[in-house]
């Protein structure tokens, strides 16, 4: 709302266009004095005041007490509903640079909620094409906007933060992240069933990355629980897709292909490109632990062309992580080791869990063609990556690795210590060092 002064000039010129009298415009419900204080700006109108005002002035309360028109707001909010269907459906660099001049539009209008939304579409722009810390301060800068809103409004930005601290090997402080927001709702009344689907669903993959399964499975049980109550196709879709994940965890092989086959129709339907190549690269993730290696390449080279096409160059780099795992186990050794030197090469990487998987396949090459120097030296970096990010799970299958080789080589003393580092991070199944788990939701 402007200054009094301000909003008073505004209803005396209003009321000089429709040629009213003070008393004609201030009767039944207030004095011809109050309105002649009104404007002169000496007091401050309250909201039902003005929009009784507006309504005898034939305007829109938003206009008199700002000055804008309400239209402007709407057509704001329908051109950032197409910005959004741009990133979703065709180029993120074109959906950045809508975003981008809507984020000024609002600004320049005042509109802190239509300013929030363009942040969020640049935080997901930023994600996709692989600039994390870019897209960690428009996410931040969302939730600042968003600060004396109500948590289940948060959700989002929150979200948006965890995932590119995800992104970056920084599997603890998502897990807080998303741990903190999920034990606000609950514990403050707030269980706003999508809100916390969104945020049980983001948590999933960090759990998993962490070893902390038990904690994976349960909050894709309450996801679940919650599904009914949530009305957005997208929302449920992703849901199913981490969900899957714990599946596959617990060996139900056919759960994980189910869920991810419902995903899969809801994303085709709504166009949702890169949440379908996301998809293809899980199915093909899926055929791979399931020894259909054929039919896993296939799915992630599909997987891998659609996100090259979208310029999801972090993404890509991930998924032709498991492509070239793929391809060694397919006994193509060199093709494997080609697709992932030269993705380490690259400037942006592939994120430090998947970085740590690269490395540790080049060793599982090296060890095959018998270079166990080579193979200790990525089994070395793998371990460093995985230890700074903390993917527990990962972490123990590569000690056990390195172990193995330096046990065949000789060097008794360095293979304990390795199998040592690998049951420290196997002793305690499905628990994180972050304390509690959350609160679940109070179900009616």
């Amino acid at each position: 709302m402007d200054e009094p002064a301000e909003i008073g000039r505004r209803v005396h010129r209003l009321r000089g266009e429709r040629g009213l009298t003070q008393r004609q415009l201030a009767e039944p419900a207030y004095t011809p004095a109050y309105v002649s204080t009104l404007e002169a700006g000496k007091v401050r109108p309250s909201e039902t005041a003005l929009r009784f005002l507006a309504g005898r002035l034939g305007t829109s309360y938003e206009e008199l007490a700002t000055g804008r028109p309400a239209s402007l707001a709407t057509e704001l909010r329908l051109a950032l509903t197409d910005a959004q269907r741009t990133l979703a459906t065709g180029s993120a660099h074109e959906a950045a640079g809508h975003f981008r001049r809507l984020l000024g539009e609002a600004e320049r209008l005042g509109l802190a909620d239509e300013r929030a939304e363009a942040l969020l579409g640049l935080g997901d722009c930023a994600l996709e094409a692989g600039e994390l810390t870019e897209a960690a301060g428009h996410f931040e800068a969302a939730e600042l906007l968003l600060a004396g809103e109500p948590l289940p409004r948060r959700a989002r930005p929150i979200r948006g933060r965890a995932v590119a601290h995800l992104l970056a090997g920084e599997l603890r402080y998502a897990c807080y992240l998303l741990e903190s927001a999920i034990d606000g709702l609950n514990a403050g009344g707030l269980a706003d069933p999508e809100a916390l689907v969104l945020l049980y669903s983001a948590v999933i993959g960090p759990y998993i990355d962490m070893g902390a399964h038990a904690r994976a499975a349960h909050a894709a049980e309450l996801a679940l629980a919650l599904a009914p109550q949530v009305a957005d196709p997208a929302l449920v879709a992703g849901m199913h897709r981490q969900v899957a994940r714990t599946f596959l965890a617990e060996g139900r092989i056919a759960d994980a292909d189910a869920s991810l086959a419902q995903a899969q129709a809801v994303y085709r339907q709504l166009r949702l490109r890169t949440d379908l190549a996301h998809c293809h690269w899980m199915r093909g993730y899926v055929q791979a632990q399931h020894g259909e290696l054929a039919s896993a390449e296939r799915e992630l080279r599909i997987a891998r062309e659609m996100l090259t096409a979208r310029r999801a160059a972090l993404y890509t780099a991930q998924v032709e992580v498991e492509l070239a795992d793929v391809l060694r186990r397919l006994g193509r050794h060199e093709e494997a080791a080609e697709l992932v030197s030269g993705l380490l090469a690259e400037g942006s990487g592939p994120g430090a869990v998947h970085a740590g998987g690269a490395h540790r396949l080049l060793g599982l090459i090296a060890e095959e063609r018998g270079e166990a120097k080579a193979a200790e030296e990525h089994y070395v970096r793998a371990l460093a990556l995985l230890e700074r990010s903390g993917a527990g799970g990962d972490l123990a299958d590569l000690c056990r690795l390195l172990g193995d080789l330096l046990r065949r080589a000789g060097r008794t003393e360095a293979a304990l210590d390795a199998y040592r580092t690998g049951l420290g991070h196997r002793a305690a199944p499905g628990t994180t060092t972050l304390g509690p788990a959350p609160a679940a939701p109070a179900f009616r």
